[in-house]
């Protein structure tokens, strides 16, 4: 018996064994006339993770309690435009795994060079050595054949499988010097919990029978879900072994690798007549029942664990945190320090697919150590709030480019330069830390102007209007600036890594070729920028490819009101750029946007908008893309 029929064995054994559970679950979708019937826990990780973002979890937890749930998720089958723009680019991904001898299965990219296909696909090193993988091998959208892109794989780099879960995962070679990743994506693997429950739909992405590629979706629905597998409805064939199974957000939630063949309590396989199947009646005989794939996060601990026993854990890292949790030991503790000017860490996102119009990310100061995976989606998770207080469709995080400075910035700086107390998801100055504990803003910032007026050698007169309400803090702030040498004090005491940043020719160069890295080079750009990463945007605007047309500039938190700052740009001061339009989002007890607004510096091209971010989060840039002004304009850019 082959192992693929070995796999298609066990798989019936499984549906065959949870027949009561499906019963249940029937049962329970007649009487509550919803197909979404799945373990509590589940349902609110579901919801959680598809509104939690719009609502907050409070009130999916109320939605729990009155049973709502099952209908936010329930089975409806409109969807938004952009679910078949985002599954298009998310089919790039997809290829034929081409087999010596003959035969094909399905493959998919889960990292720049790693690939991902069953066990009974490669189920062993020579076998992947001897293979290919093609893409775009399917029809345009002419209906005529793409010319296909043959690469040729890898295994001396990476090979791990595992013949339980039916998993492999190889390393791709480039192919004519091109990375595979680069020019058709990948899938961001998550082992997080609340990707699909029973009821919801299953949508295949693969190569049946060898043909060129097709997409199952719709009247796809999840059966069960089992500890290491789930079954689904889809229309699959041979050649559809190693298919991604996606949910309707285009998330992996499964590697298909079976169909459920019918079969008897003997378990001899059955045709569509019932009568018992032989070899001699052929494959296309055999009345199949459901699908079955192995759960991501199941194959993704499985694939951690070999790698770790083999040793061979740092191409891993291409799969990103979100689906490393768990399975890859962290780093050694000990600290290593670079040596000045060194260039090293982490490295920016590009956005899949690199198609424009472009929406550009630039984070700010104190990002060192952070996983630029996460800090993307904590900025979309804050946009896609603001975007649905407008009524529309959250960003897609993939489609970001997000350059990443934040360990290169630090290690040019050294572990001096930065000192910070993490409030929200950036730095406060270091003066918050002398309020007391819970204390008001009121306390906050009257410590912050007391600690940084004694350390400029000015003290404010009570008769100047330094009054204790929140609304004339900031302002205080900023007139104390003007009035003295504070602003260039206070950023030279308390944000050297942004002094040095503006001080140094050959810092500044190598933020900015850091961040060019991962920047478009055509077309039109919506270039989102906050706290310190608004001063690099303005610099950058001068040194931006010929065929970028920035359309909108965002920045939010910022300090370049201070003339500490403005003046020493690369333009030399507060010149309007070369940008079709500019919001700038400020809010009154973000001490880093000291100067704030920017119109009466910056002149009458730049909309300063005033947020209301709450006082325990002033400076976070989720906040500041919660705003639904700010929200519309980046939605109306992209």
């Amino acid at each position: 018996m082959s192992t693929l029929e070995e796999q298609q064995g066990r798989a019936a054994a499984r549906y065959r064994d949870r027949a009561p559970e499906r019963a249940e679950t029937q049962r329970r979708q007649e009487a509550t006339g919803t197909l979404v019937v799945d373990d509590p826990a589940q349902i609110e990780a579901r919801a959680e993770r598809l509104i939690g973002d719009a609502v907050g979890s409070r009130a999916v937890r109320q939605a729990a309690r009155t049973g709502a749930l099952e209908r936010i998720i329930a089975e409806n089958d409109l969807q938004p435009s952009l679910f078949l723009g985002r599954g298009t680019a998310i089919a790039e991904s997809v290829g034929r795994v081409t087999l010596p001898g003959g035969g094909a299965g399905t493959g998919f990219l889960v990292g720049r060079r790693l690939l991902l296909t069953n066990n009974h696909v490669l189920p062993d090193a020579s076998t992947a050595a001897s293979a290919l993988v093609e893409f775009d091998f399917e029809l345009g959208p002419d209906g005529r054949p793409e010319t296909p892109s043959a690469f040729a794989l890898d295994p001396d780099t990476l090979y791990l499988t595992d013949e339980e879960v039916d998993a492999s995962l190889v390393a791709v070679a480039p192919a004519n010097g091109v990375v595979a990743g680069d020019r058709y994506g990948w899938n961001r693997l998550r082992q997080q919990q609340g990707k699909i429950v029973i009821g919801e739909a299953a949508n295949v992405i693969g190569h049946p029978s060898g043909r060129r590629k097709e997409i199952a979706v719709r009247n796809n629905r999840l059966l069960d879900q089992l500890d290491v597998f789930l079954h689904y409805e889809a229309d699959t064939e041979p050649g559809n072994s190693g298919s991604p199974v996606f949910n309707d957000q285009w998330e992996v939630v499964a590697l298909h690798h079976s169909g459920v063949p019918s079969t008897n309590a003997d378990g001899d396989l059955l045709t569509a007549d019932g009568t018992v199947w032989d070899a001699s009646m052929g494959e296309a005989a055999i009345a199949w029942v459901a699908n079955e794939g192995a759960r991501i996060s199941v194959v993704l601990a499985r694939l951690g664990e070999l790698a770790q026993a083999v040793g061979r854990t740092a191409l891993l890292d291409e799969l990103g945190a979100e689906a490393l949790v768990g399975t890859v030991p962290a780093a050694p503790a000990h600290v290593v320090t670079p040596t000045r000017r060194e260039s090293t860490g982490r490295r920016g996102l590009r956005a899949v697919p690199e198609t424009p119009p472009h929406v550009v990310f630039l984070h700010g100061r104190a990002q060192q150590g952070r996983d630029p995976v996460e800090l993307r989606s904590v900025w979309a998770g804050g946009l896609a709030r603001g975007l649905g207080l407008v009524q529309r469709p959250p960003l897609d995080a993939t489609r970001v480019w997000f350059p990443y400075y934040g360990d290169s910035l630090a290690a040019l700086a050294g572990p001096s330069a930065v000192e910070t107390t993490v409030t929200g998801d950036e730095e406060a100055p270091a003066a918050v830390r002398a309020a007391p504990a819970g204390g008001s803003a009121r306390d906050t910032y009257a410590a912050l102007i007391e600690d940084a007026a004694s350390r400029a050698g000015f003290r404010p007169d009570a008769r100047e209007g330094f009054g204790d309400l929140l609304g004339t803090v900031q302002s205080a702030l900023t007139h104390l600036a003007n009035r003295s040498r504070l602003d260039d004090l206070f950023i030279a005491l308390r944000f050297r890594d942004v002094a040095l940043y503006l001080d140094d020719d050959q810092v500044r160069s190598a933020v900015l070729d850091t961040v060019l890295e991962t920047f478009p080079t055509t077309g039109p750009v919506t270039l989102v920028s906050h706290s310190l990463g608004t001063v690099v945007a303005l610099d950058l605007l001068t040194r931006v490819p010929a065929g970028v047309d920035v359309r909108l500039l965002v920045t939010a938190g910022s300090p370049l009101g201070l003339d500490s700052v403005n003046k020493r740009l690369l333009a030399g001061g507060p010149r309007q750029p070369d940008v079709q339009r500019w919001v700038n989002a400020w809010c009154l007890a973000d001490a880093v946007a000291i100067g704030c607004p920017l119109a009466p510096t910056w002149g009458r091209g730049v909309e300063d908008v005033r947020t209301d971010n709450p006082l325990t989060a002033a400076h976070s840039i989720a906040e500041y893309l919660a705003d639904l002004r700010v929200a519309s304009a980046i939605g109306d850019g992209a």
